[in-house]
């Protein structure tokens, strides 16, 4: 089975970064965890000082670990959840700023020894 990462860079609008904060915390991530083939999910504050040219300016980045043959299917079933009662989206998410992309690993990952 392929392991894939799903990557989201988000936003939240002006003046709701609690209330954005407290539903991927304590909501999204979990419902996201509910679709077949999501193994994990961290969340991130990136770093301005560390930005990569023709990235965009988010604050926040999620990281999702996909186990499945068919990540298309996978991520379609995410999407159609999206906006529905199982996975509900907080008004605080800036919905015009998200980034989305998908990387499939080529072997595990490597550790210091």
């Amino acid at each position: 089975m392929a392991t894939h990462y799903f990557m989201v860079l988000t936003d939240p609008v002006a003046g709701q970064e609690a209330e954005y904060n407290s539903w991927y915390d304590d909501r999204h991530l979990d419902d996201v965890l509910a679709v077949d083939g999501f193994v994990s999910a961290q969340r991130f504050r990136l770093s301005r000082q560390a930005m990569p040219s023709g990235v965009p300016a988010s604050q926040y980045l999620a990281i999702y670990e996909i186990e499945t043959d068919d990540v298309d299917a996978t991520l379609a079933t995410l999407m159609a959840r999206l906006g529905t009662p199982v996975m509900p989206v907080t008004p605080a998410l800036d919905m015009g700023r998200i980034g989305m992309f998908v990387a499939t690993a080529l072997n595990p990952p490597k550790r210091r020894e």
